[in-house]
């Protein structure tokens, strides 16, 4: 330390001797007196100056970046997506100080090899033993060695100097050295949008002139809709829909509207959603035999507010005019769960429609009857508001209304068939065969022991009104047929002049026969005589009668368990029936109307989702949620596997019926 400010003074005092010294011309030395010493400060050796020591062993620190002091920080380039000029926030640091070209050469490349030669050197590998090596007694000594040695003891041993390359840099460890990563510019140009300047004045008779335009446009193309020939009359209205529909901008976002007005939907009853999925009546835990029904979404048209709901299909609700005696328009209207607001689907008809039934294997096929005796088939993938099949007066339609539909399986020749039921009688076939709808009359309903006179004393039999009818689930051949008069009839393809069984069933007419889901020998039916009747077609009275105390609607069977069922009164109110937990009365009865003299007209279960929908004579379809207590399973015990399957359902119907047939074994 002490060599260290010895050296700083020597420094200082030959600093002091250069300018302020002695002169070396004269000898003489400087005063301060001299003219050009005057206004100048003084530079003076360390021990001279007056510095305390606290000021002598005070540190400076100084930080030492890698930055370039002179590299510009205001370079701005142009940015075409923000159309302005941007400046660069990532600058070059690099500063180049010395650049020196090296003189090395690969040994094997051609310029070493040519060097050798002028040089005299051997060719190959440049050795230094080789070379370098003095007498055979080092050659020797070094094959002892044992195979090549460094440089430098070869050097020690012959004691001559070898050409050495010399370092063209700045010598320093290999260990101290980083690898500096390489800066990388990445950069991205693009074309600039095309613009315009638009500019255009508007007044009122510019704007008079531009809808005279549009309505010039629209008369044109009413010109071109009508001058379509009348051979093809289904092509001329599709052509006439394309038409209206090019003309009409709105229908080129239709598909775009319709998904944002799900959405909207969705947000809106965001909490009839969050009830349908995952809400559970918690209040069931204290109710044993009860359970109740949670309202859901409501369908409403308001071009069908006066109608009422005739038949219902998951989820496609009927429309006829509330009044038969005044029979009008009809509506047949597709709804779906993620837009409750508005109907998917709205064919207007000239007829009121009474039933519908859609077919299980394409669901885009839809056959009804009409009040006033047709049917007809509607295609939900044609544009088409019209059905593509229509029976007529010369095809057999009925000549009263058509009170229930039912597709059934193909033909031999793979031929679509429905079968319909009316007033006037008749049970018919329908089979669409290319364009036409051809009839078949399966069984003509008479009563029994009624005849009329006809002409010339002719006694003709009089005909019963089918009202419901429903073929059984396995036996293709079976169905059953209810009357007007309050029978039910047991008849079979086959047969068509008589009756396989008879049944007393009602004292008025029969509004539904359904058989049931799982047991093969169960039906039940309904009448406005407030009853609902469960039947065993082996045997002609009653299983189960219950009276719900106003007229009943329409039944039907759960598709989960074959003892629960639902029904429908004109009173507004559900009932809800489990016999495997109650045999006499109803486990639910619920109002679900608002005004008192709203009748409830039918009802139908969802195959997949707890859910129940039920429609009304004011145009009106509720949803609604069962109540755990109302689908209630059998609770498994720990380490017990309780069995799963129709197998199951058909015992516990089995086992109601058994306590009933019993008696009557007994007497027999």
């Amino acid at each position: 330390m002490s060599t260290f400010f010895s050296q700083t003074n020597m420094l200082l005092m030959s600093v002091w001797s250069c300018f302020f010294g002695q002169d070396e011309e004269d000898g003489t030395e400087m005063g301060e007196g001299d003219e050009w010493m005057q206004g100048k400060t003084l530079i003076k050796p360390l021990d001279q100056l007056d510095l305390t020591e606290a000021e002598l062993k005070e540190e400076f620190t100084r930080i030492l970046t890698a930055n370039n002091p002179h590299a510009p920080q205001n370079i701005v380039r142009y940015s075409f997506k923000e159309r302005s000029y941007k400046p660069i926030s990532s600058v070059d640091q690099l500063a180049v100080h010395f650049v020196l070209e090296g003189n090395l050469l690969h040994q094997d490349s051609d310029e070493a090899r040519r060097q050798r030669a002028k040089q005299g050197l051997p060719e190959g590998r440049y050795d230094f033993q080789s070379t370098h090596a003095a007498g055979g007694e080092d050659a020797g000594d070094v094959e002892e060695g044992g195979g090549e040695e460094r440089a430098d003891s070869v050097e020690s041993k012959v004691g001559k100097k070898e050409q050495k390359i010399t370092n063209q840099f700045n010598f320093s460890e290999r260990a101290s050295q980083t690898l500096n990563n390489p800066l990388r510019e990445r950069g991205c140009q693009t074309e600039p949008p095309p613009r315009a300047n638009f500019s255009a004045t508007a007044n009122q008779w510019e704007i008079y002139d531009v809808y005279l335009e549009v309505l010039q446009k629209q008369e044109k193309n009413k010109e071109k809709a009508k001058a379509v020939p009348k051979k093809d009359d289904d092509k001329g209205k599709k052509k006439m829909m394309l038409v209206e529909t090019q003309s009409d901008d709105i229908t080129k976002v239709a598909k775009v509207a319709k998904i944002i007005e799900r959405m909207v939907n969705q947000n809106t009853f965001d909490d009839i959603a969050q009830d349908f999925k995952y809400f559970e009546d918690a209040s069931d835990e204290y109710r044993e035999q009860e359970g109740t029904l949670l309202p859901l979404w409501k369908f409403q048209y308001d071009k069908a507010k006066r109608l009422s709901v005739t038949a219902l299909s998951i989820l496609t609700p009927l429309f006829p005019p509330d009044d038969f005696t005044k029979q009008g328009r009809g509506m047949l209207v597709f709804y779906s769960l993620k837009n409750s607001t508005f109907p998917e689907y709205i064919y207007p008809t000239t007829s009121g429609i009474l039933c519908l039934d859609i077919h299980k294997h394409l669901p885009y096929l839809v056959a009804v009857g009409f009040y006033d005796g047709c049917v007809a088939v509607y295609n939900l993938k044609e544009e088409t508001l019209q059905p593509i099949y229509k029976s007529t007066a010369k095809s057999g339609k009925h000549t009263d209304p058509v009170w229930q539909v039912k597709w059934q399986k193909d033909d031999m020749d793979n031929n679509h068939n429905f079968f319909s039921v009316s007033s006037d009688g008749r049970v018919v076939s329908w089979t669409l065969v290319k364009n036409e709808l051809v009839f078949t009359d399966i069984i003509k309903l008479s009563l029994a022991g009624a005849v009329s006179e006809g002409p010339e004393g002719v006694q003709l039999p009089i005909m019963a009104c089918g009202t419901s009818f429903d073929f059984h689930k396995q036996i293709d051949y079976l169905f059953l047929v209810g009357t007007e008069e309050g029978k039910i009839h047991k008849c079979s393809k086959a047969y068509s002049s008589q009756f396989l069984e008879t049944y007393n069933a009602h004292n008025m007419a029969v509004d539904a026969v359904k058989w049931n889901h799982f047991h093969t020998k169960v039906f039940i039916s309904c009448s406005s005589d407030w009853t609902v009747k469960i039947w065993d077609h082996t045997i002609k009275t009653p299983m189960f009668t219950f009276d719900l105390n106003a007229s009943v609607g329409d039944v039907a069977w759960s598709p989960y368990s074959s003892t629960v069922f639902a029904a429908v009164t004109t009173d507004g109110k559900v009932h809800t029936f489990d016999l495997s937990i109650n045999k006499y009365e109803a486990i639910c009865q619920q109002p679900v109307v608002a005004k008192k003299k709203t009748k409830l007209t039918h009802i139908e279960f969802n195959p997949v989702y707890p859910i129940i929908i039920v429609g009304d004579d004011r145009g009106y379809v509720t949803s609604l949620k069962l109540s755990p207590n109302l689908r209630k399973k059998p609770k498994e015990k720990k380490g017990q596997e309780l069995p799963k399957g129709p197998e199951v359902e058909i015992a516990k119907m089995e086992k109601l019926l058994s306590l009933l047939r019993e008696p009557e074994n007994s007497n027999a």
